[in-house]
């Protein structure tokens, strides 16, 4: 955290350059919550949202979008998560 901090210092000072990272978009829910073996149902436990929600998604109604959009990205990446939790 410390080290963090400093590079804040250093940016501001106009002497150095912040690291960043551009994270990019998880696979469609569907391609996910097959690869996970899911139902519609259970995904949506899992995600904390609506049948209708993951509906949505699943027929390009809706696109996920901030924490829900996170979580599809820890689902896709970690898939053992999900699993853990069966």
């Amino acid at each position: 955290m410390l080290d963090g901090i400093e590079e804040i210092r250093t940016f501001k000072s106009g002497k150095g350059k912040l690291k960043t990272s551009v994270l990019s978009d998880p696979l469609p829910a569907k391609e996910i919550r097959q690869k996970l073996q899911l139902s519609q149902s259970a995904f949506a436990g899992f995600m904390g949202v609506s049948i209708r929600t993951i509906q949505d998604w699943e027929q390009g109604r809706r696109a996920p979008q901030g924490s829900a959009k996170a979580l599809l990205r820890i689902a896709e990446q970690c898939p053992e998560v999900f699993q853990e939790l069966r």
